[in-house]
């Protein structure tokens, strides 16, 4: 039985001749609803949200909010101003060494796949993403409390705690991941939906942290600031209490070692593909040839004498405009541009990317003023446009990494992916802090920033080069052969099981050379038996 959703069965809820798929529930307001053509029909966000609530249940949009929206959105724009102030108020470095910590920080998310493995193939107490997101948010309330509390940590000790804080993150992330992937499979035409969805709770929790965080830094001071991002946290253990989680009883733990295996096969398997190795490529090595030199902006941004000195809520007001411009990327991919194919989007949107960088060369040489254009308006353009590209960016890569998952191992596969990207955002990062150190770029001397700028603005065309490698095919188009998607007859099983198919009674009372209309009947009549069992089709695992 193919888990993939079929367009063209209609759904009559008042008729005697309702015919529903159990596994497949045509989503209300998907695209067989379309009157007018594929690009005529454009949802309310309040019906599109609802949409996803029904389709996807409630429970996995739940996760979503406190994983992208609470987690990562709210407590990455807090953590983003308050580690900055941290770094250089507390432990007083240089921003070469706080670009490299900043890095370094970004570890955790690289072993993404060992969350991913762990949360496929080895459930805890029978369950399999309950525990990880309670796991998840326990380890970030002790590691915030223990920078918050303690006045002389070790900068090395402080290093580990906010990895530890970065750990927490990215395992509530890649647990939500994993369901994404399954998703995007059962309901390929809701693949961009989930995304934009991930991105808009992102960009909107970010938008209040990045409001709050300057706020907060200059009432309680940037550890104080740390220390309240254990309410995130507890908000993601909450999550995890009340996620829907089908349990597994005696799992066979002894055969955990040969699911692994068999998970890092496929994995290297799928990676040898050309249709996923060569797209693999190009996103690592066009975020790591971006090379990241925030902090020796954020340095500028707040030094008295070179730069404008910004104050702490100034600070966090322009990272809020940014996620405004985040939101603004979402939306224009969501209603515009997510039909477009991923190499026209990409080249489009890495080219802005470098030509958009020009923005802060004109700030740090100060031609706004000589334009009659203050330093904070200018900031705050510069921010909202850089952003906003950057989303935009970002969206089409993500879609792309959702599409190349194979079955059975989606939520290891798509964290893989992810370690990827990551492992290019930190590549980035360290030649960011390389690049500053060679400038000799410190906490008081600006003097040649706007020479790692230039360099950072036409390091970024470099990509444009390796276009080729990414394919031509839009978001609506299957790109993984066959043998991958669809698997062999056990792999089948076991993705369905991953998705917690097998809570449903359908298949067990019904042969599997018995006519289509039986089976149609059979699974209509459990629906009716039970309506939230139907609700998990598109759930976690």
């Amino acid at each position: 039985m193919s888990p993939q959703p079929p367009h063209d069965i209609p759904e009559d809820k008042g008729s005697g001749r309702e015919e529903t798929n159990v596994l497949i529930e045509e989503p209300p307001g998907s695209p067989p609803a379309k009157d007018g053509g594929a690009g005529s029909w454009v949802p309310s966000p309040v019906a599109w949200f609802r949409m996803l609530v029904r389709e996807l249940h409630w429970s996995f949009v739940l996760g979503v909010v406190a994983t992208y929206g609470i987690s990562q959105g709210l407590g990455g724009g807090i953590t983003r101003v308050a580690s900055d102030y941290y770094w250089k108020d507390v432990q007083k470095v240089q921003p070469s060494a706080a670009q490299v910590y900043h890095g370094v920080t970004s570890i955790p998310w690289m072993v993404k796949p060992l969350w991913g493995l762990l949360t496929d193939v080895l459930p805890v107490a029978g369950y399999r993403r309950r525990p990880y997101f309670v796991l998840a948010g326990i380890m970030g309330v002790i590691a915030m409390l223990i920078v918050s509390l303690h006045s002389k940590l070790h900068v090395m000790f402080a290093l580990l705690a906010l990895m530890s804080g970065s750990a927490s993150v990215a395992i509530a992330d890649v647990t939500i991941d994993a369901c994404v992937a399954e998703n995007s499979l059962i309901y390929p035409h809701l693949a961009a939906d989930m995304i934009s969805l991930n991105g808009f709770c992102a960009s909107v929790g970010g938008l209040i942290g990045f409001s709050i965080s300057g706020f907060l830094v200059h009432t309680i001071g940037s550890q104080g600031a740390l220390g309240m991002l254990t309410i995130p946290s507890a908000l993601v253990i909450l999550a995890g209490f009340l996620i829907k989680d089908v349990h597994i009883p005696n799992f066979p733990y002894g055969q955990a070692h040969k699911k692994f295996s068999e998970a890092s096969g496929k994995m290297l398997m799928t990676l040898k593909c050309p249709e996923v190795w060569r797209p693999c490529f190009y996103m690592y090595m066009s975020l790591a040839l971006s090379v990241e030199i925030q902090e020796g902006m954020f340095y500028w941004y707040t030094d008295p004498s070179a730069g404008p000195s910004f104050s702490e809520g100034f600070i966090g007001f322009i990272f809020a405009i940014g996620s405004v411009g985040s939101l603004v990327g979402v939306l224009l991919y969501q209603n515009i541009l997510k039909d477009y194919s991923f190499r026209s989007l990409l080249f489009s949107s890495q080219l802005l990317l470098s030509l958009s960088g020009m923005l802060d060369l004109m700030l740090v040489l100060r031609l706004n003023l000589k334009l009659g254009i203050p330093d904070y308006y200018f900031a705050v353009i510069d921010e909202g446009i850089s952003k906003m590209i950057n989303r935009l960016k970002w969206m089409p890569l993500l879609v792309l990494s959702s599409k190349l998952c194979p079955s059975g191992i989606e939520g290891t596969f798509f964290a893989l992916l992810m370690s990827i990207d990551n492992i290019g955002l930190m590549t980035g990062s360290w030649f960011g802090g390389l690049l500053l150190h060679l400038l000799k770029i410190t906490r008081t001397e600006f003097k040649n920033l706007w020479a790692a700028i230039l360099i950072r603005n036409a390091m970024r065309l470099l990509p444009l080069a390796l276009l080729f490698l990414v394919p031509r095919s839009d978001p609506n188009s299957i790109l993984l052969p066959a043998d991958l998607l669809a698997g062999d007859d056990g792999a089948e099983a076991h993705r369905i099981e991953s998705v917690e198919l097998t809570s449903l009674d359908v298949e067990k009372n019904s042969s599997t050379n018995g006519s289509l209309q039986e089976s149609k009947n059979k699974e209509h009549l459990d629906v009716g038996q039970d309506d939230d069992e139907a609700s998990l089709l598109a759930n976690r695992g």
